[in-house]
């Protein structure tokens, strides 16, 4: 199992408020989550990176080799709900943080079993020689409209306040997550991004550059040259994982 990540402020914002990590639980588990800012100058940024670094030492400390599904379903979301108290409550003794908030997603592969969390936008996709697929469902007003069947896909793309977010850690006292199980086979890839990339590139570009691309490790990075070829007005974030 590989793992590379790349983040970079984008083509208009001077400040990067996205965030990632990756953490080695044991030889054979790997945990990796993107978070992706809102809210002021300072804030945004703030708050992806503390509930970055609070739901990873949450799984951190209460991860077991032994665990089933069930387990670290249970686990994952008991980190949500410590990342988006940390969040709320920071943001309530501060003035300069009030409003703040984060999506978050996050991925912890166990051999060849995956358990994915998202809340907010930031996305997971399944990349592999049979196609692309989106784990996850956007939190999103866009999103809402397109399964009521007021937007096509195609439609949402370009729709005006499509970065409306439903859901978000930090704003609320409880963030409500999905959670998502699969299996993976050898060879396949699982990429996090931001809104940054996904609202850039879209998903066929994805399945190029994973699957026939010059080489796995550059594929972040050429990933990133598309999206700030195209303007990159917010910032860009991937993780992905080679199975």
């Amino acid at each position: 199992m590989q793992c590379w990540g790349i983040t970079d402020p984008g083509c208009v914002r001077t400040q990067n408020q996205d965030t990632y990590l990756i953490e080695k639980l044991d030889r054979n588990s790997l945990l990796c989550i993107v978070c992706d800012g809102m809210g002021g100058a300072k804030s945004g940024n703030v708050a992806s990176t503390l509930a970055a670094e609070v739901f990873v030492e949450e799984v951190r400390q209460s991860w077991k080799s032994s665990m089933d599904a069930d387990a670290v379903e249970q686990m994952m979301r008991s980190a949500v709900k410590l990342a988006n108290f940390t969040v709320y409550d920071q943001a309530m003794q501060l003035e300069e943080f009030s409003g703040m908030g984060t999506t978050l997603v996050a991925l912890l592969v166990q051999d060849q079993e995956v358990t994915i969390v998202n809340v907010g936008d930031s996305r997971a996709y399944l990349v592999s020689s049979n196609g692309i697929r989106k784990l996850t469902t956007d939190h999103s007003v866009v999103q809402m409209m397109v399964d009521r069947g007021e937007l096509t896909p195609e439609q949402a793309r370009n729709y005006p306040g499509k970065n409306y977010i439903t859901r978000a850690i930090g704003p609320e006292t409880v963030a409500e997550c999905d959670v998502f199980h699969l299996d993976v086979q050898r060879g396949d890839c699982l990429l996090l991004c931001s809104d940054g990339l996904s609202n850039m590139v879209d998903d066929q570009e994805i399945l190029f550059e994973v699957v026939h691309g010059t080489n796995k490790e550059n594929c972040c990075q050429r990933l990133l040259d598309i999206a700030k070829n195209r303007g990159a007005p917010d910032n860009v974030t991937s993780v992905m994982v080679l199975i």
